[in-house]
C-alpha cells in the first residue's frame, strides 16, 4: 500500500513537472513570435524610410536641375486647365440652357463666367505648350550658309564656321544628354515608388506619384526617340560639312603655298635684277627708270598670277573684257594712250628721269627736269632758263605732262643719250666801220676760254653716239659768224655749255665780251640811232645792252 502511494506521488510530481515545462515552452514560443514581428516591422519601416529619403533627394534633383520637367510641368498644368475649362464650360452651358434661373443659379453662372475668363487668360499664357511643347528644344541649331573657301582670306572664316558648328553640336548633344538623364531619373523614381508601394501598398499619395511618373515617362519616351533620330542626323550632317570644309581648307592652303612660292620666286628675281642693275649701272637716273619699270612688271605679274589662280572661269573673264574693252577704250582713250605712251617711253629710252626737256603745248613752252615717269604722266620740275627769262617769267613749278602728248606734241630732250651740253649763242652788233676781224677774234677767244671744258665733254659724248646715230657734223669747237644787217654787222658766237646751267655761262661770256670790245678803239657797238654831223667830231655813243646783246639760244 505504501509503495502504491509512493508511486502515485512520484507520478503526480513528474506530471506536474511535465505540465510546467510545457507551459514554459509555450510562453517562450509566443515571446519569440512577438520579437520577430517587431523586428520585421522595424526593418520594413527602416527600408521604407530609406526609400522615401532616396525618392525625395531624386525629386529635388529633378526639380532643380532640369528644364524638361519644367516644360512638362507647364504642359501638365495646361492639360489640367483644359479639363477644368471643359467642365466649367459644360456647367455654364447647362445653366444658360435653362429658361429661368434662381438667384443662386444666377450667382453660380456669373461666378462660372468669371472663372472661365481667368482660365482663358491662363491658357493664353500657356498656349505655346498646347501642341508639341518640346519642339523648340528638339529642333537643332540652324546651319547657316556654308562659306566657300576660294581664297586664303576665307580660310579664317571657314575655321570660325567649323568652330561654331562644333559648338552648336556640343550644345545639342548636351541637350540630348539632359533629356536622357531625365528619363533615367524618372525610371529610377518609378522603381523607388514601386518598392515603396510594395512596403506600403495602401499609401494613396505614392500611388498617385507613381501614376504621374508613369505618365511623364510615357510623354518623354517618344520625345527621346525623336531626339535621338534628330541628333544622329544632325551629327552626321555636321560631320559631313566639317570634313568638306577641312578638305577645302587643306586644298586652299596648298594652293596658297604654291602661289606664295611663285610670288617669292618673282620677288627674288626682281631683287636680283635690281642688284645687278645697281651694281653695273653708274647712271642713277637710268637706274631709277629701270627700277620703276621692274616694279610695274612685278605688279603686273602678281596681278595676272592672282587672277588666273583665283578666277575659276578665265575664259568667261576674257570674253567679258573683250566685249567691254571697246567701250572702255572709247571712254578712256586718253588713259590708254598715256599707258601706251609710257610703254613707248620706257622701251624706247628716248626720255629718262633726270633729263632736261622742253615741252611745247598750245604755244606755251615749259623747260625743266623730269623727276618722275609714272604710268599716266611725266612729272617735270621747272627751272630758271632762257625760256622762263624771256617768256614765262615764272619758274619752280611742278608740271604734269600726260604720256600721250609724246604722240601729238613736241618734246625736246637736252640731255638725251648721256649728253649734258647744248649749243648756246650770243649775238652783238658792231658798226660797219668797226674792225670785224678783231671783233670776231675777241668773241672766239672769250667763248673758247669759258667753254673749253664743255667742249671736251661734248666731243667724248658725240664719239660714243656715232655708233648709234648717223652724225655728219661732230665739230664741237666754238663757232663765230658775221652777218650784214640793216644798221651794222651782227656777230654771232656759238659755244657748248652745261644744259642745266646755261644762263650762268651766258652771263659770264657776255660781260667778258663787252669789257674786251670797250677797250678797242676801232670797234664800235651799233644800235638803231640817228646822228647829225655839225662839222665836228662825233662821239662814240654808249650802247644799250638790251639792244646790243639780244638774247638768243636753244632754250
Amino acid at each position: 500500500m505504501l509503495k502504491r502511494l509512493l508511486l502515485v506521488t512520484l507520478f503526480s510530481v513528474n506530471l506536474l513537472q511535465v505540465q510546467a515545462a510545457e507551459t514554459n515552452d509555450t510562453n517562450g514560443t509566443e515571446k519569440k513570435k512577438i520579437t520577430i514581428e517587431d523586428k520585421q516591422k522595424r526593418s520594413i519601416e527602416k527600408k521604407l524610410q530609406s526609400l522615401i529619403i532616396q525618392k525625395d533627394a531624386l525629386d529635388l534633383k529633378i526639380k532643380t536641375n532640369d528644364i524638361w520637367t519644367k516644360i512638362y510641368s507647364n504642359y501638365h498644368t495646361l492639360r489640367e486647365l483644359k479639363d477644368k475649362e471643359e467642365l466649367l464650360h459644360a456647367q455654364i452651358d447647362a445653366l444658360e440652357s435653362k429658361k429661368s434661373l434662381s438667384e443662386p443659379e444666377k450667382k453660380a453662372l456669373a461666378l462660372g463666367k468669371s472663372r472661365m475668363s481667368i482660365l482663358t487668360g491662363k491658357l493664353q499664357l500657356l498656349k505655346e505648350y498646347e501642341k508639341d511643347p518640346f519642339k523648340k528644344f528638339l529642333k537643332p541649331p540652324e546651319i547657316t550658309t556654308i562659306p566657300n573657301v576660294d581664297n586664303p582670306f576665307n580660310i579664317i572664316s571657314a575655321i570660325s564656321y567649323i568652330k561654331k558648328l562644333k559648338s552648336d553640336q556640343s550644345d545639342y548633344e548636351n541637350r540630348y544628354e539632359s533629356i536622357k538623364k531625365v528619363m533615367d531619373k524618372l525610371t529610377e523614381r518609378k522603381l523607388l515608388l514601386k518598392k515603396i508601394l510594395l512596403l506600403d501598398p495602401d499609401n494613396l499619395k505614392y500611388q498617385e506619384e507613381l501614376l504621374d511618373t508613369e505618365d511623364k515617362i510615357a510623354t518623354f519616351e517618344p520625345v527621346v526617340e525623336i531626339f535621338n533620330t534628330t541628333q544622329n542626323v544632325y551629327t552626321k550632317k555636321i560631320d559631313e560639312i566639317t570634313l568638306n570644309l577641312q578638305a577645302d581648307i587643306k586644298k586652299e592652303m596648298e594652293k596658297a603655298t604654291s602661289i606664295g612660292m611663285i610670288i617669292i620666286f618673282f620677288i627674288l628675281m626682281i631683287l636680283l635684277v635690281k642688284y645687278l642693275v645697281r651694281r653695273y649701272m653708274s647712271d642713277n637716273d637710268r637706274f631709277y627708270t629701270i627700277n620703276k619699270a621692274l616694279n610695274v612688271t612685278f605688279g603686273t605679274l602678281l596681278l595676272f598670277t592672282l587672277l588666273f589662280a583665283y578666277i575659276e572661269n578665265v575664259d568667261y573673264l576674257v570674253t567679258i573684257l573683250g566685249f567691254a574693252s571697246a567701250g572702255i577704250a572709247i571712254a578712256m582713250k586718253d588713259w590708254f594712250m598715256s599707258i601706251l605712251g609710257w610703254f613707248v617711253i620706257i622701251i624706247g629710252g628716248s626720255i629718262h628721269v633726270g633729263d632736261r626737256v622742253k615741252f611745247v603745248r598750245e604755244g606755251m613752252e615749259y623747260v625743266g627736269d623730269i623727276v618722275d615717269i609714272s604710268l599716266l604722266r611725266l612729272t617735270i620740275q621747272e627751272d630758271i632758263t632762257l625760256t622762263t627769262y624771256m617768256h614765262n617769267r615764272r619758274a619752280g613749278r611742278i608740271i604734269f605732262v600726260p604720256n600721250n602728248y609724246i604722240f601729238t606734241d613736241m618734246i625736246a630732250n637736252y640731255s638725251h643719250a648721256g649728253l649734258k651740253t647744248v649749243w648756246d649763242g650770243i649775238d652783238f652788233m658792231i658798226t660797219f666801220d668797226s674792225n670785224v676781224s678783231k671783233a670776231t677774234s675777241i668773241a672766239k677767244e672769250v667763248t673758247k676760254k669759258y667753254s673749253k671744258g664743255y667742249t671736251e665733254i661734248t666731243r667724248k659724248q658725240l664719239n660714243k653716239l656715232r655708233s648709234q646715230y648717223s652724225m655728219k657734223n661732230t665739230n664741237v669747237e666754238p663757232r663765230i659768224y658775221a652777218f650784214i644787217e640793216s644798221y651794222g654787222i651782227k656777230v654771232s658766237a656759238w659755244y657748248h655749255t652745261n644744259a642745266y646751267a646755261t644762263l650762268t655761262l651766258r652771263s659770264t661770256i657776255s660781260m667778258e665780251i663787252i669789257e674786251r670790245l670797250q677797250k678797242e678803239d676801232d670797234i664800235t657797238l651799233a644800235f638803231p640811232t640817228q646822228s647829225i654831223y655839225m662839222d665836228k667830231d662825233v662821239p662814240k655813243p654808249q650802247p644799250n645792252l638790251e639792244d646790243v646783246l639780244p638774247e638768243r639760244g636753244l632754250y
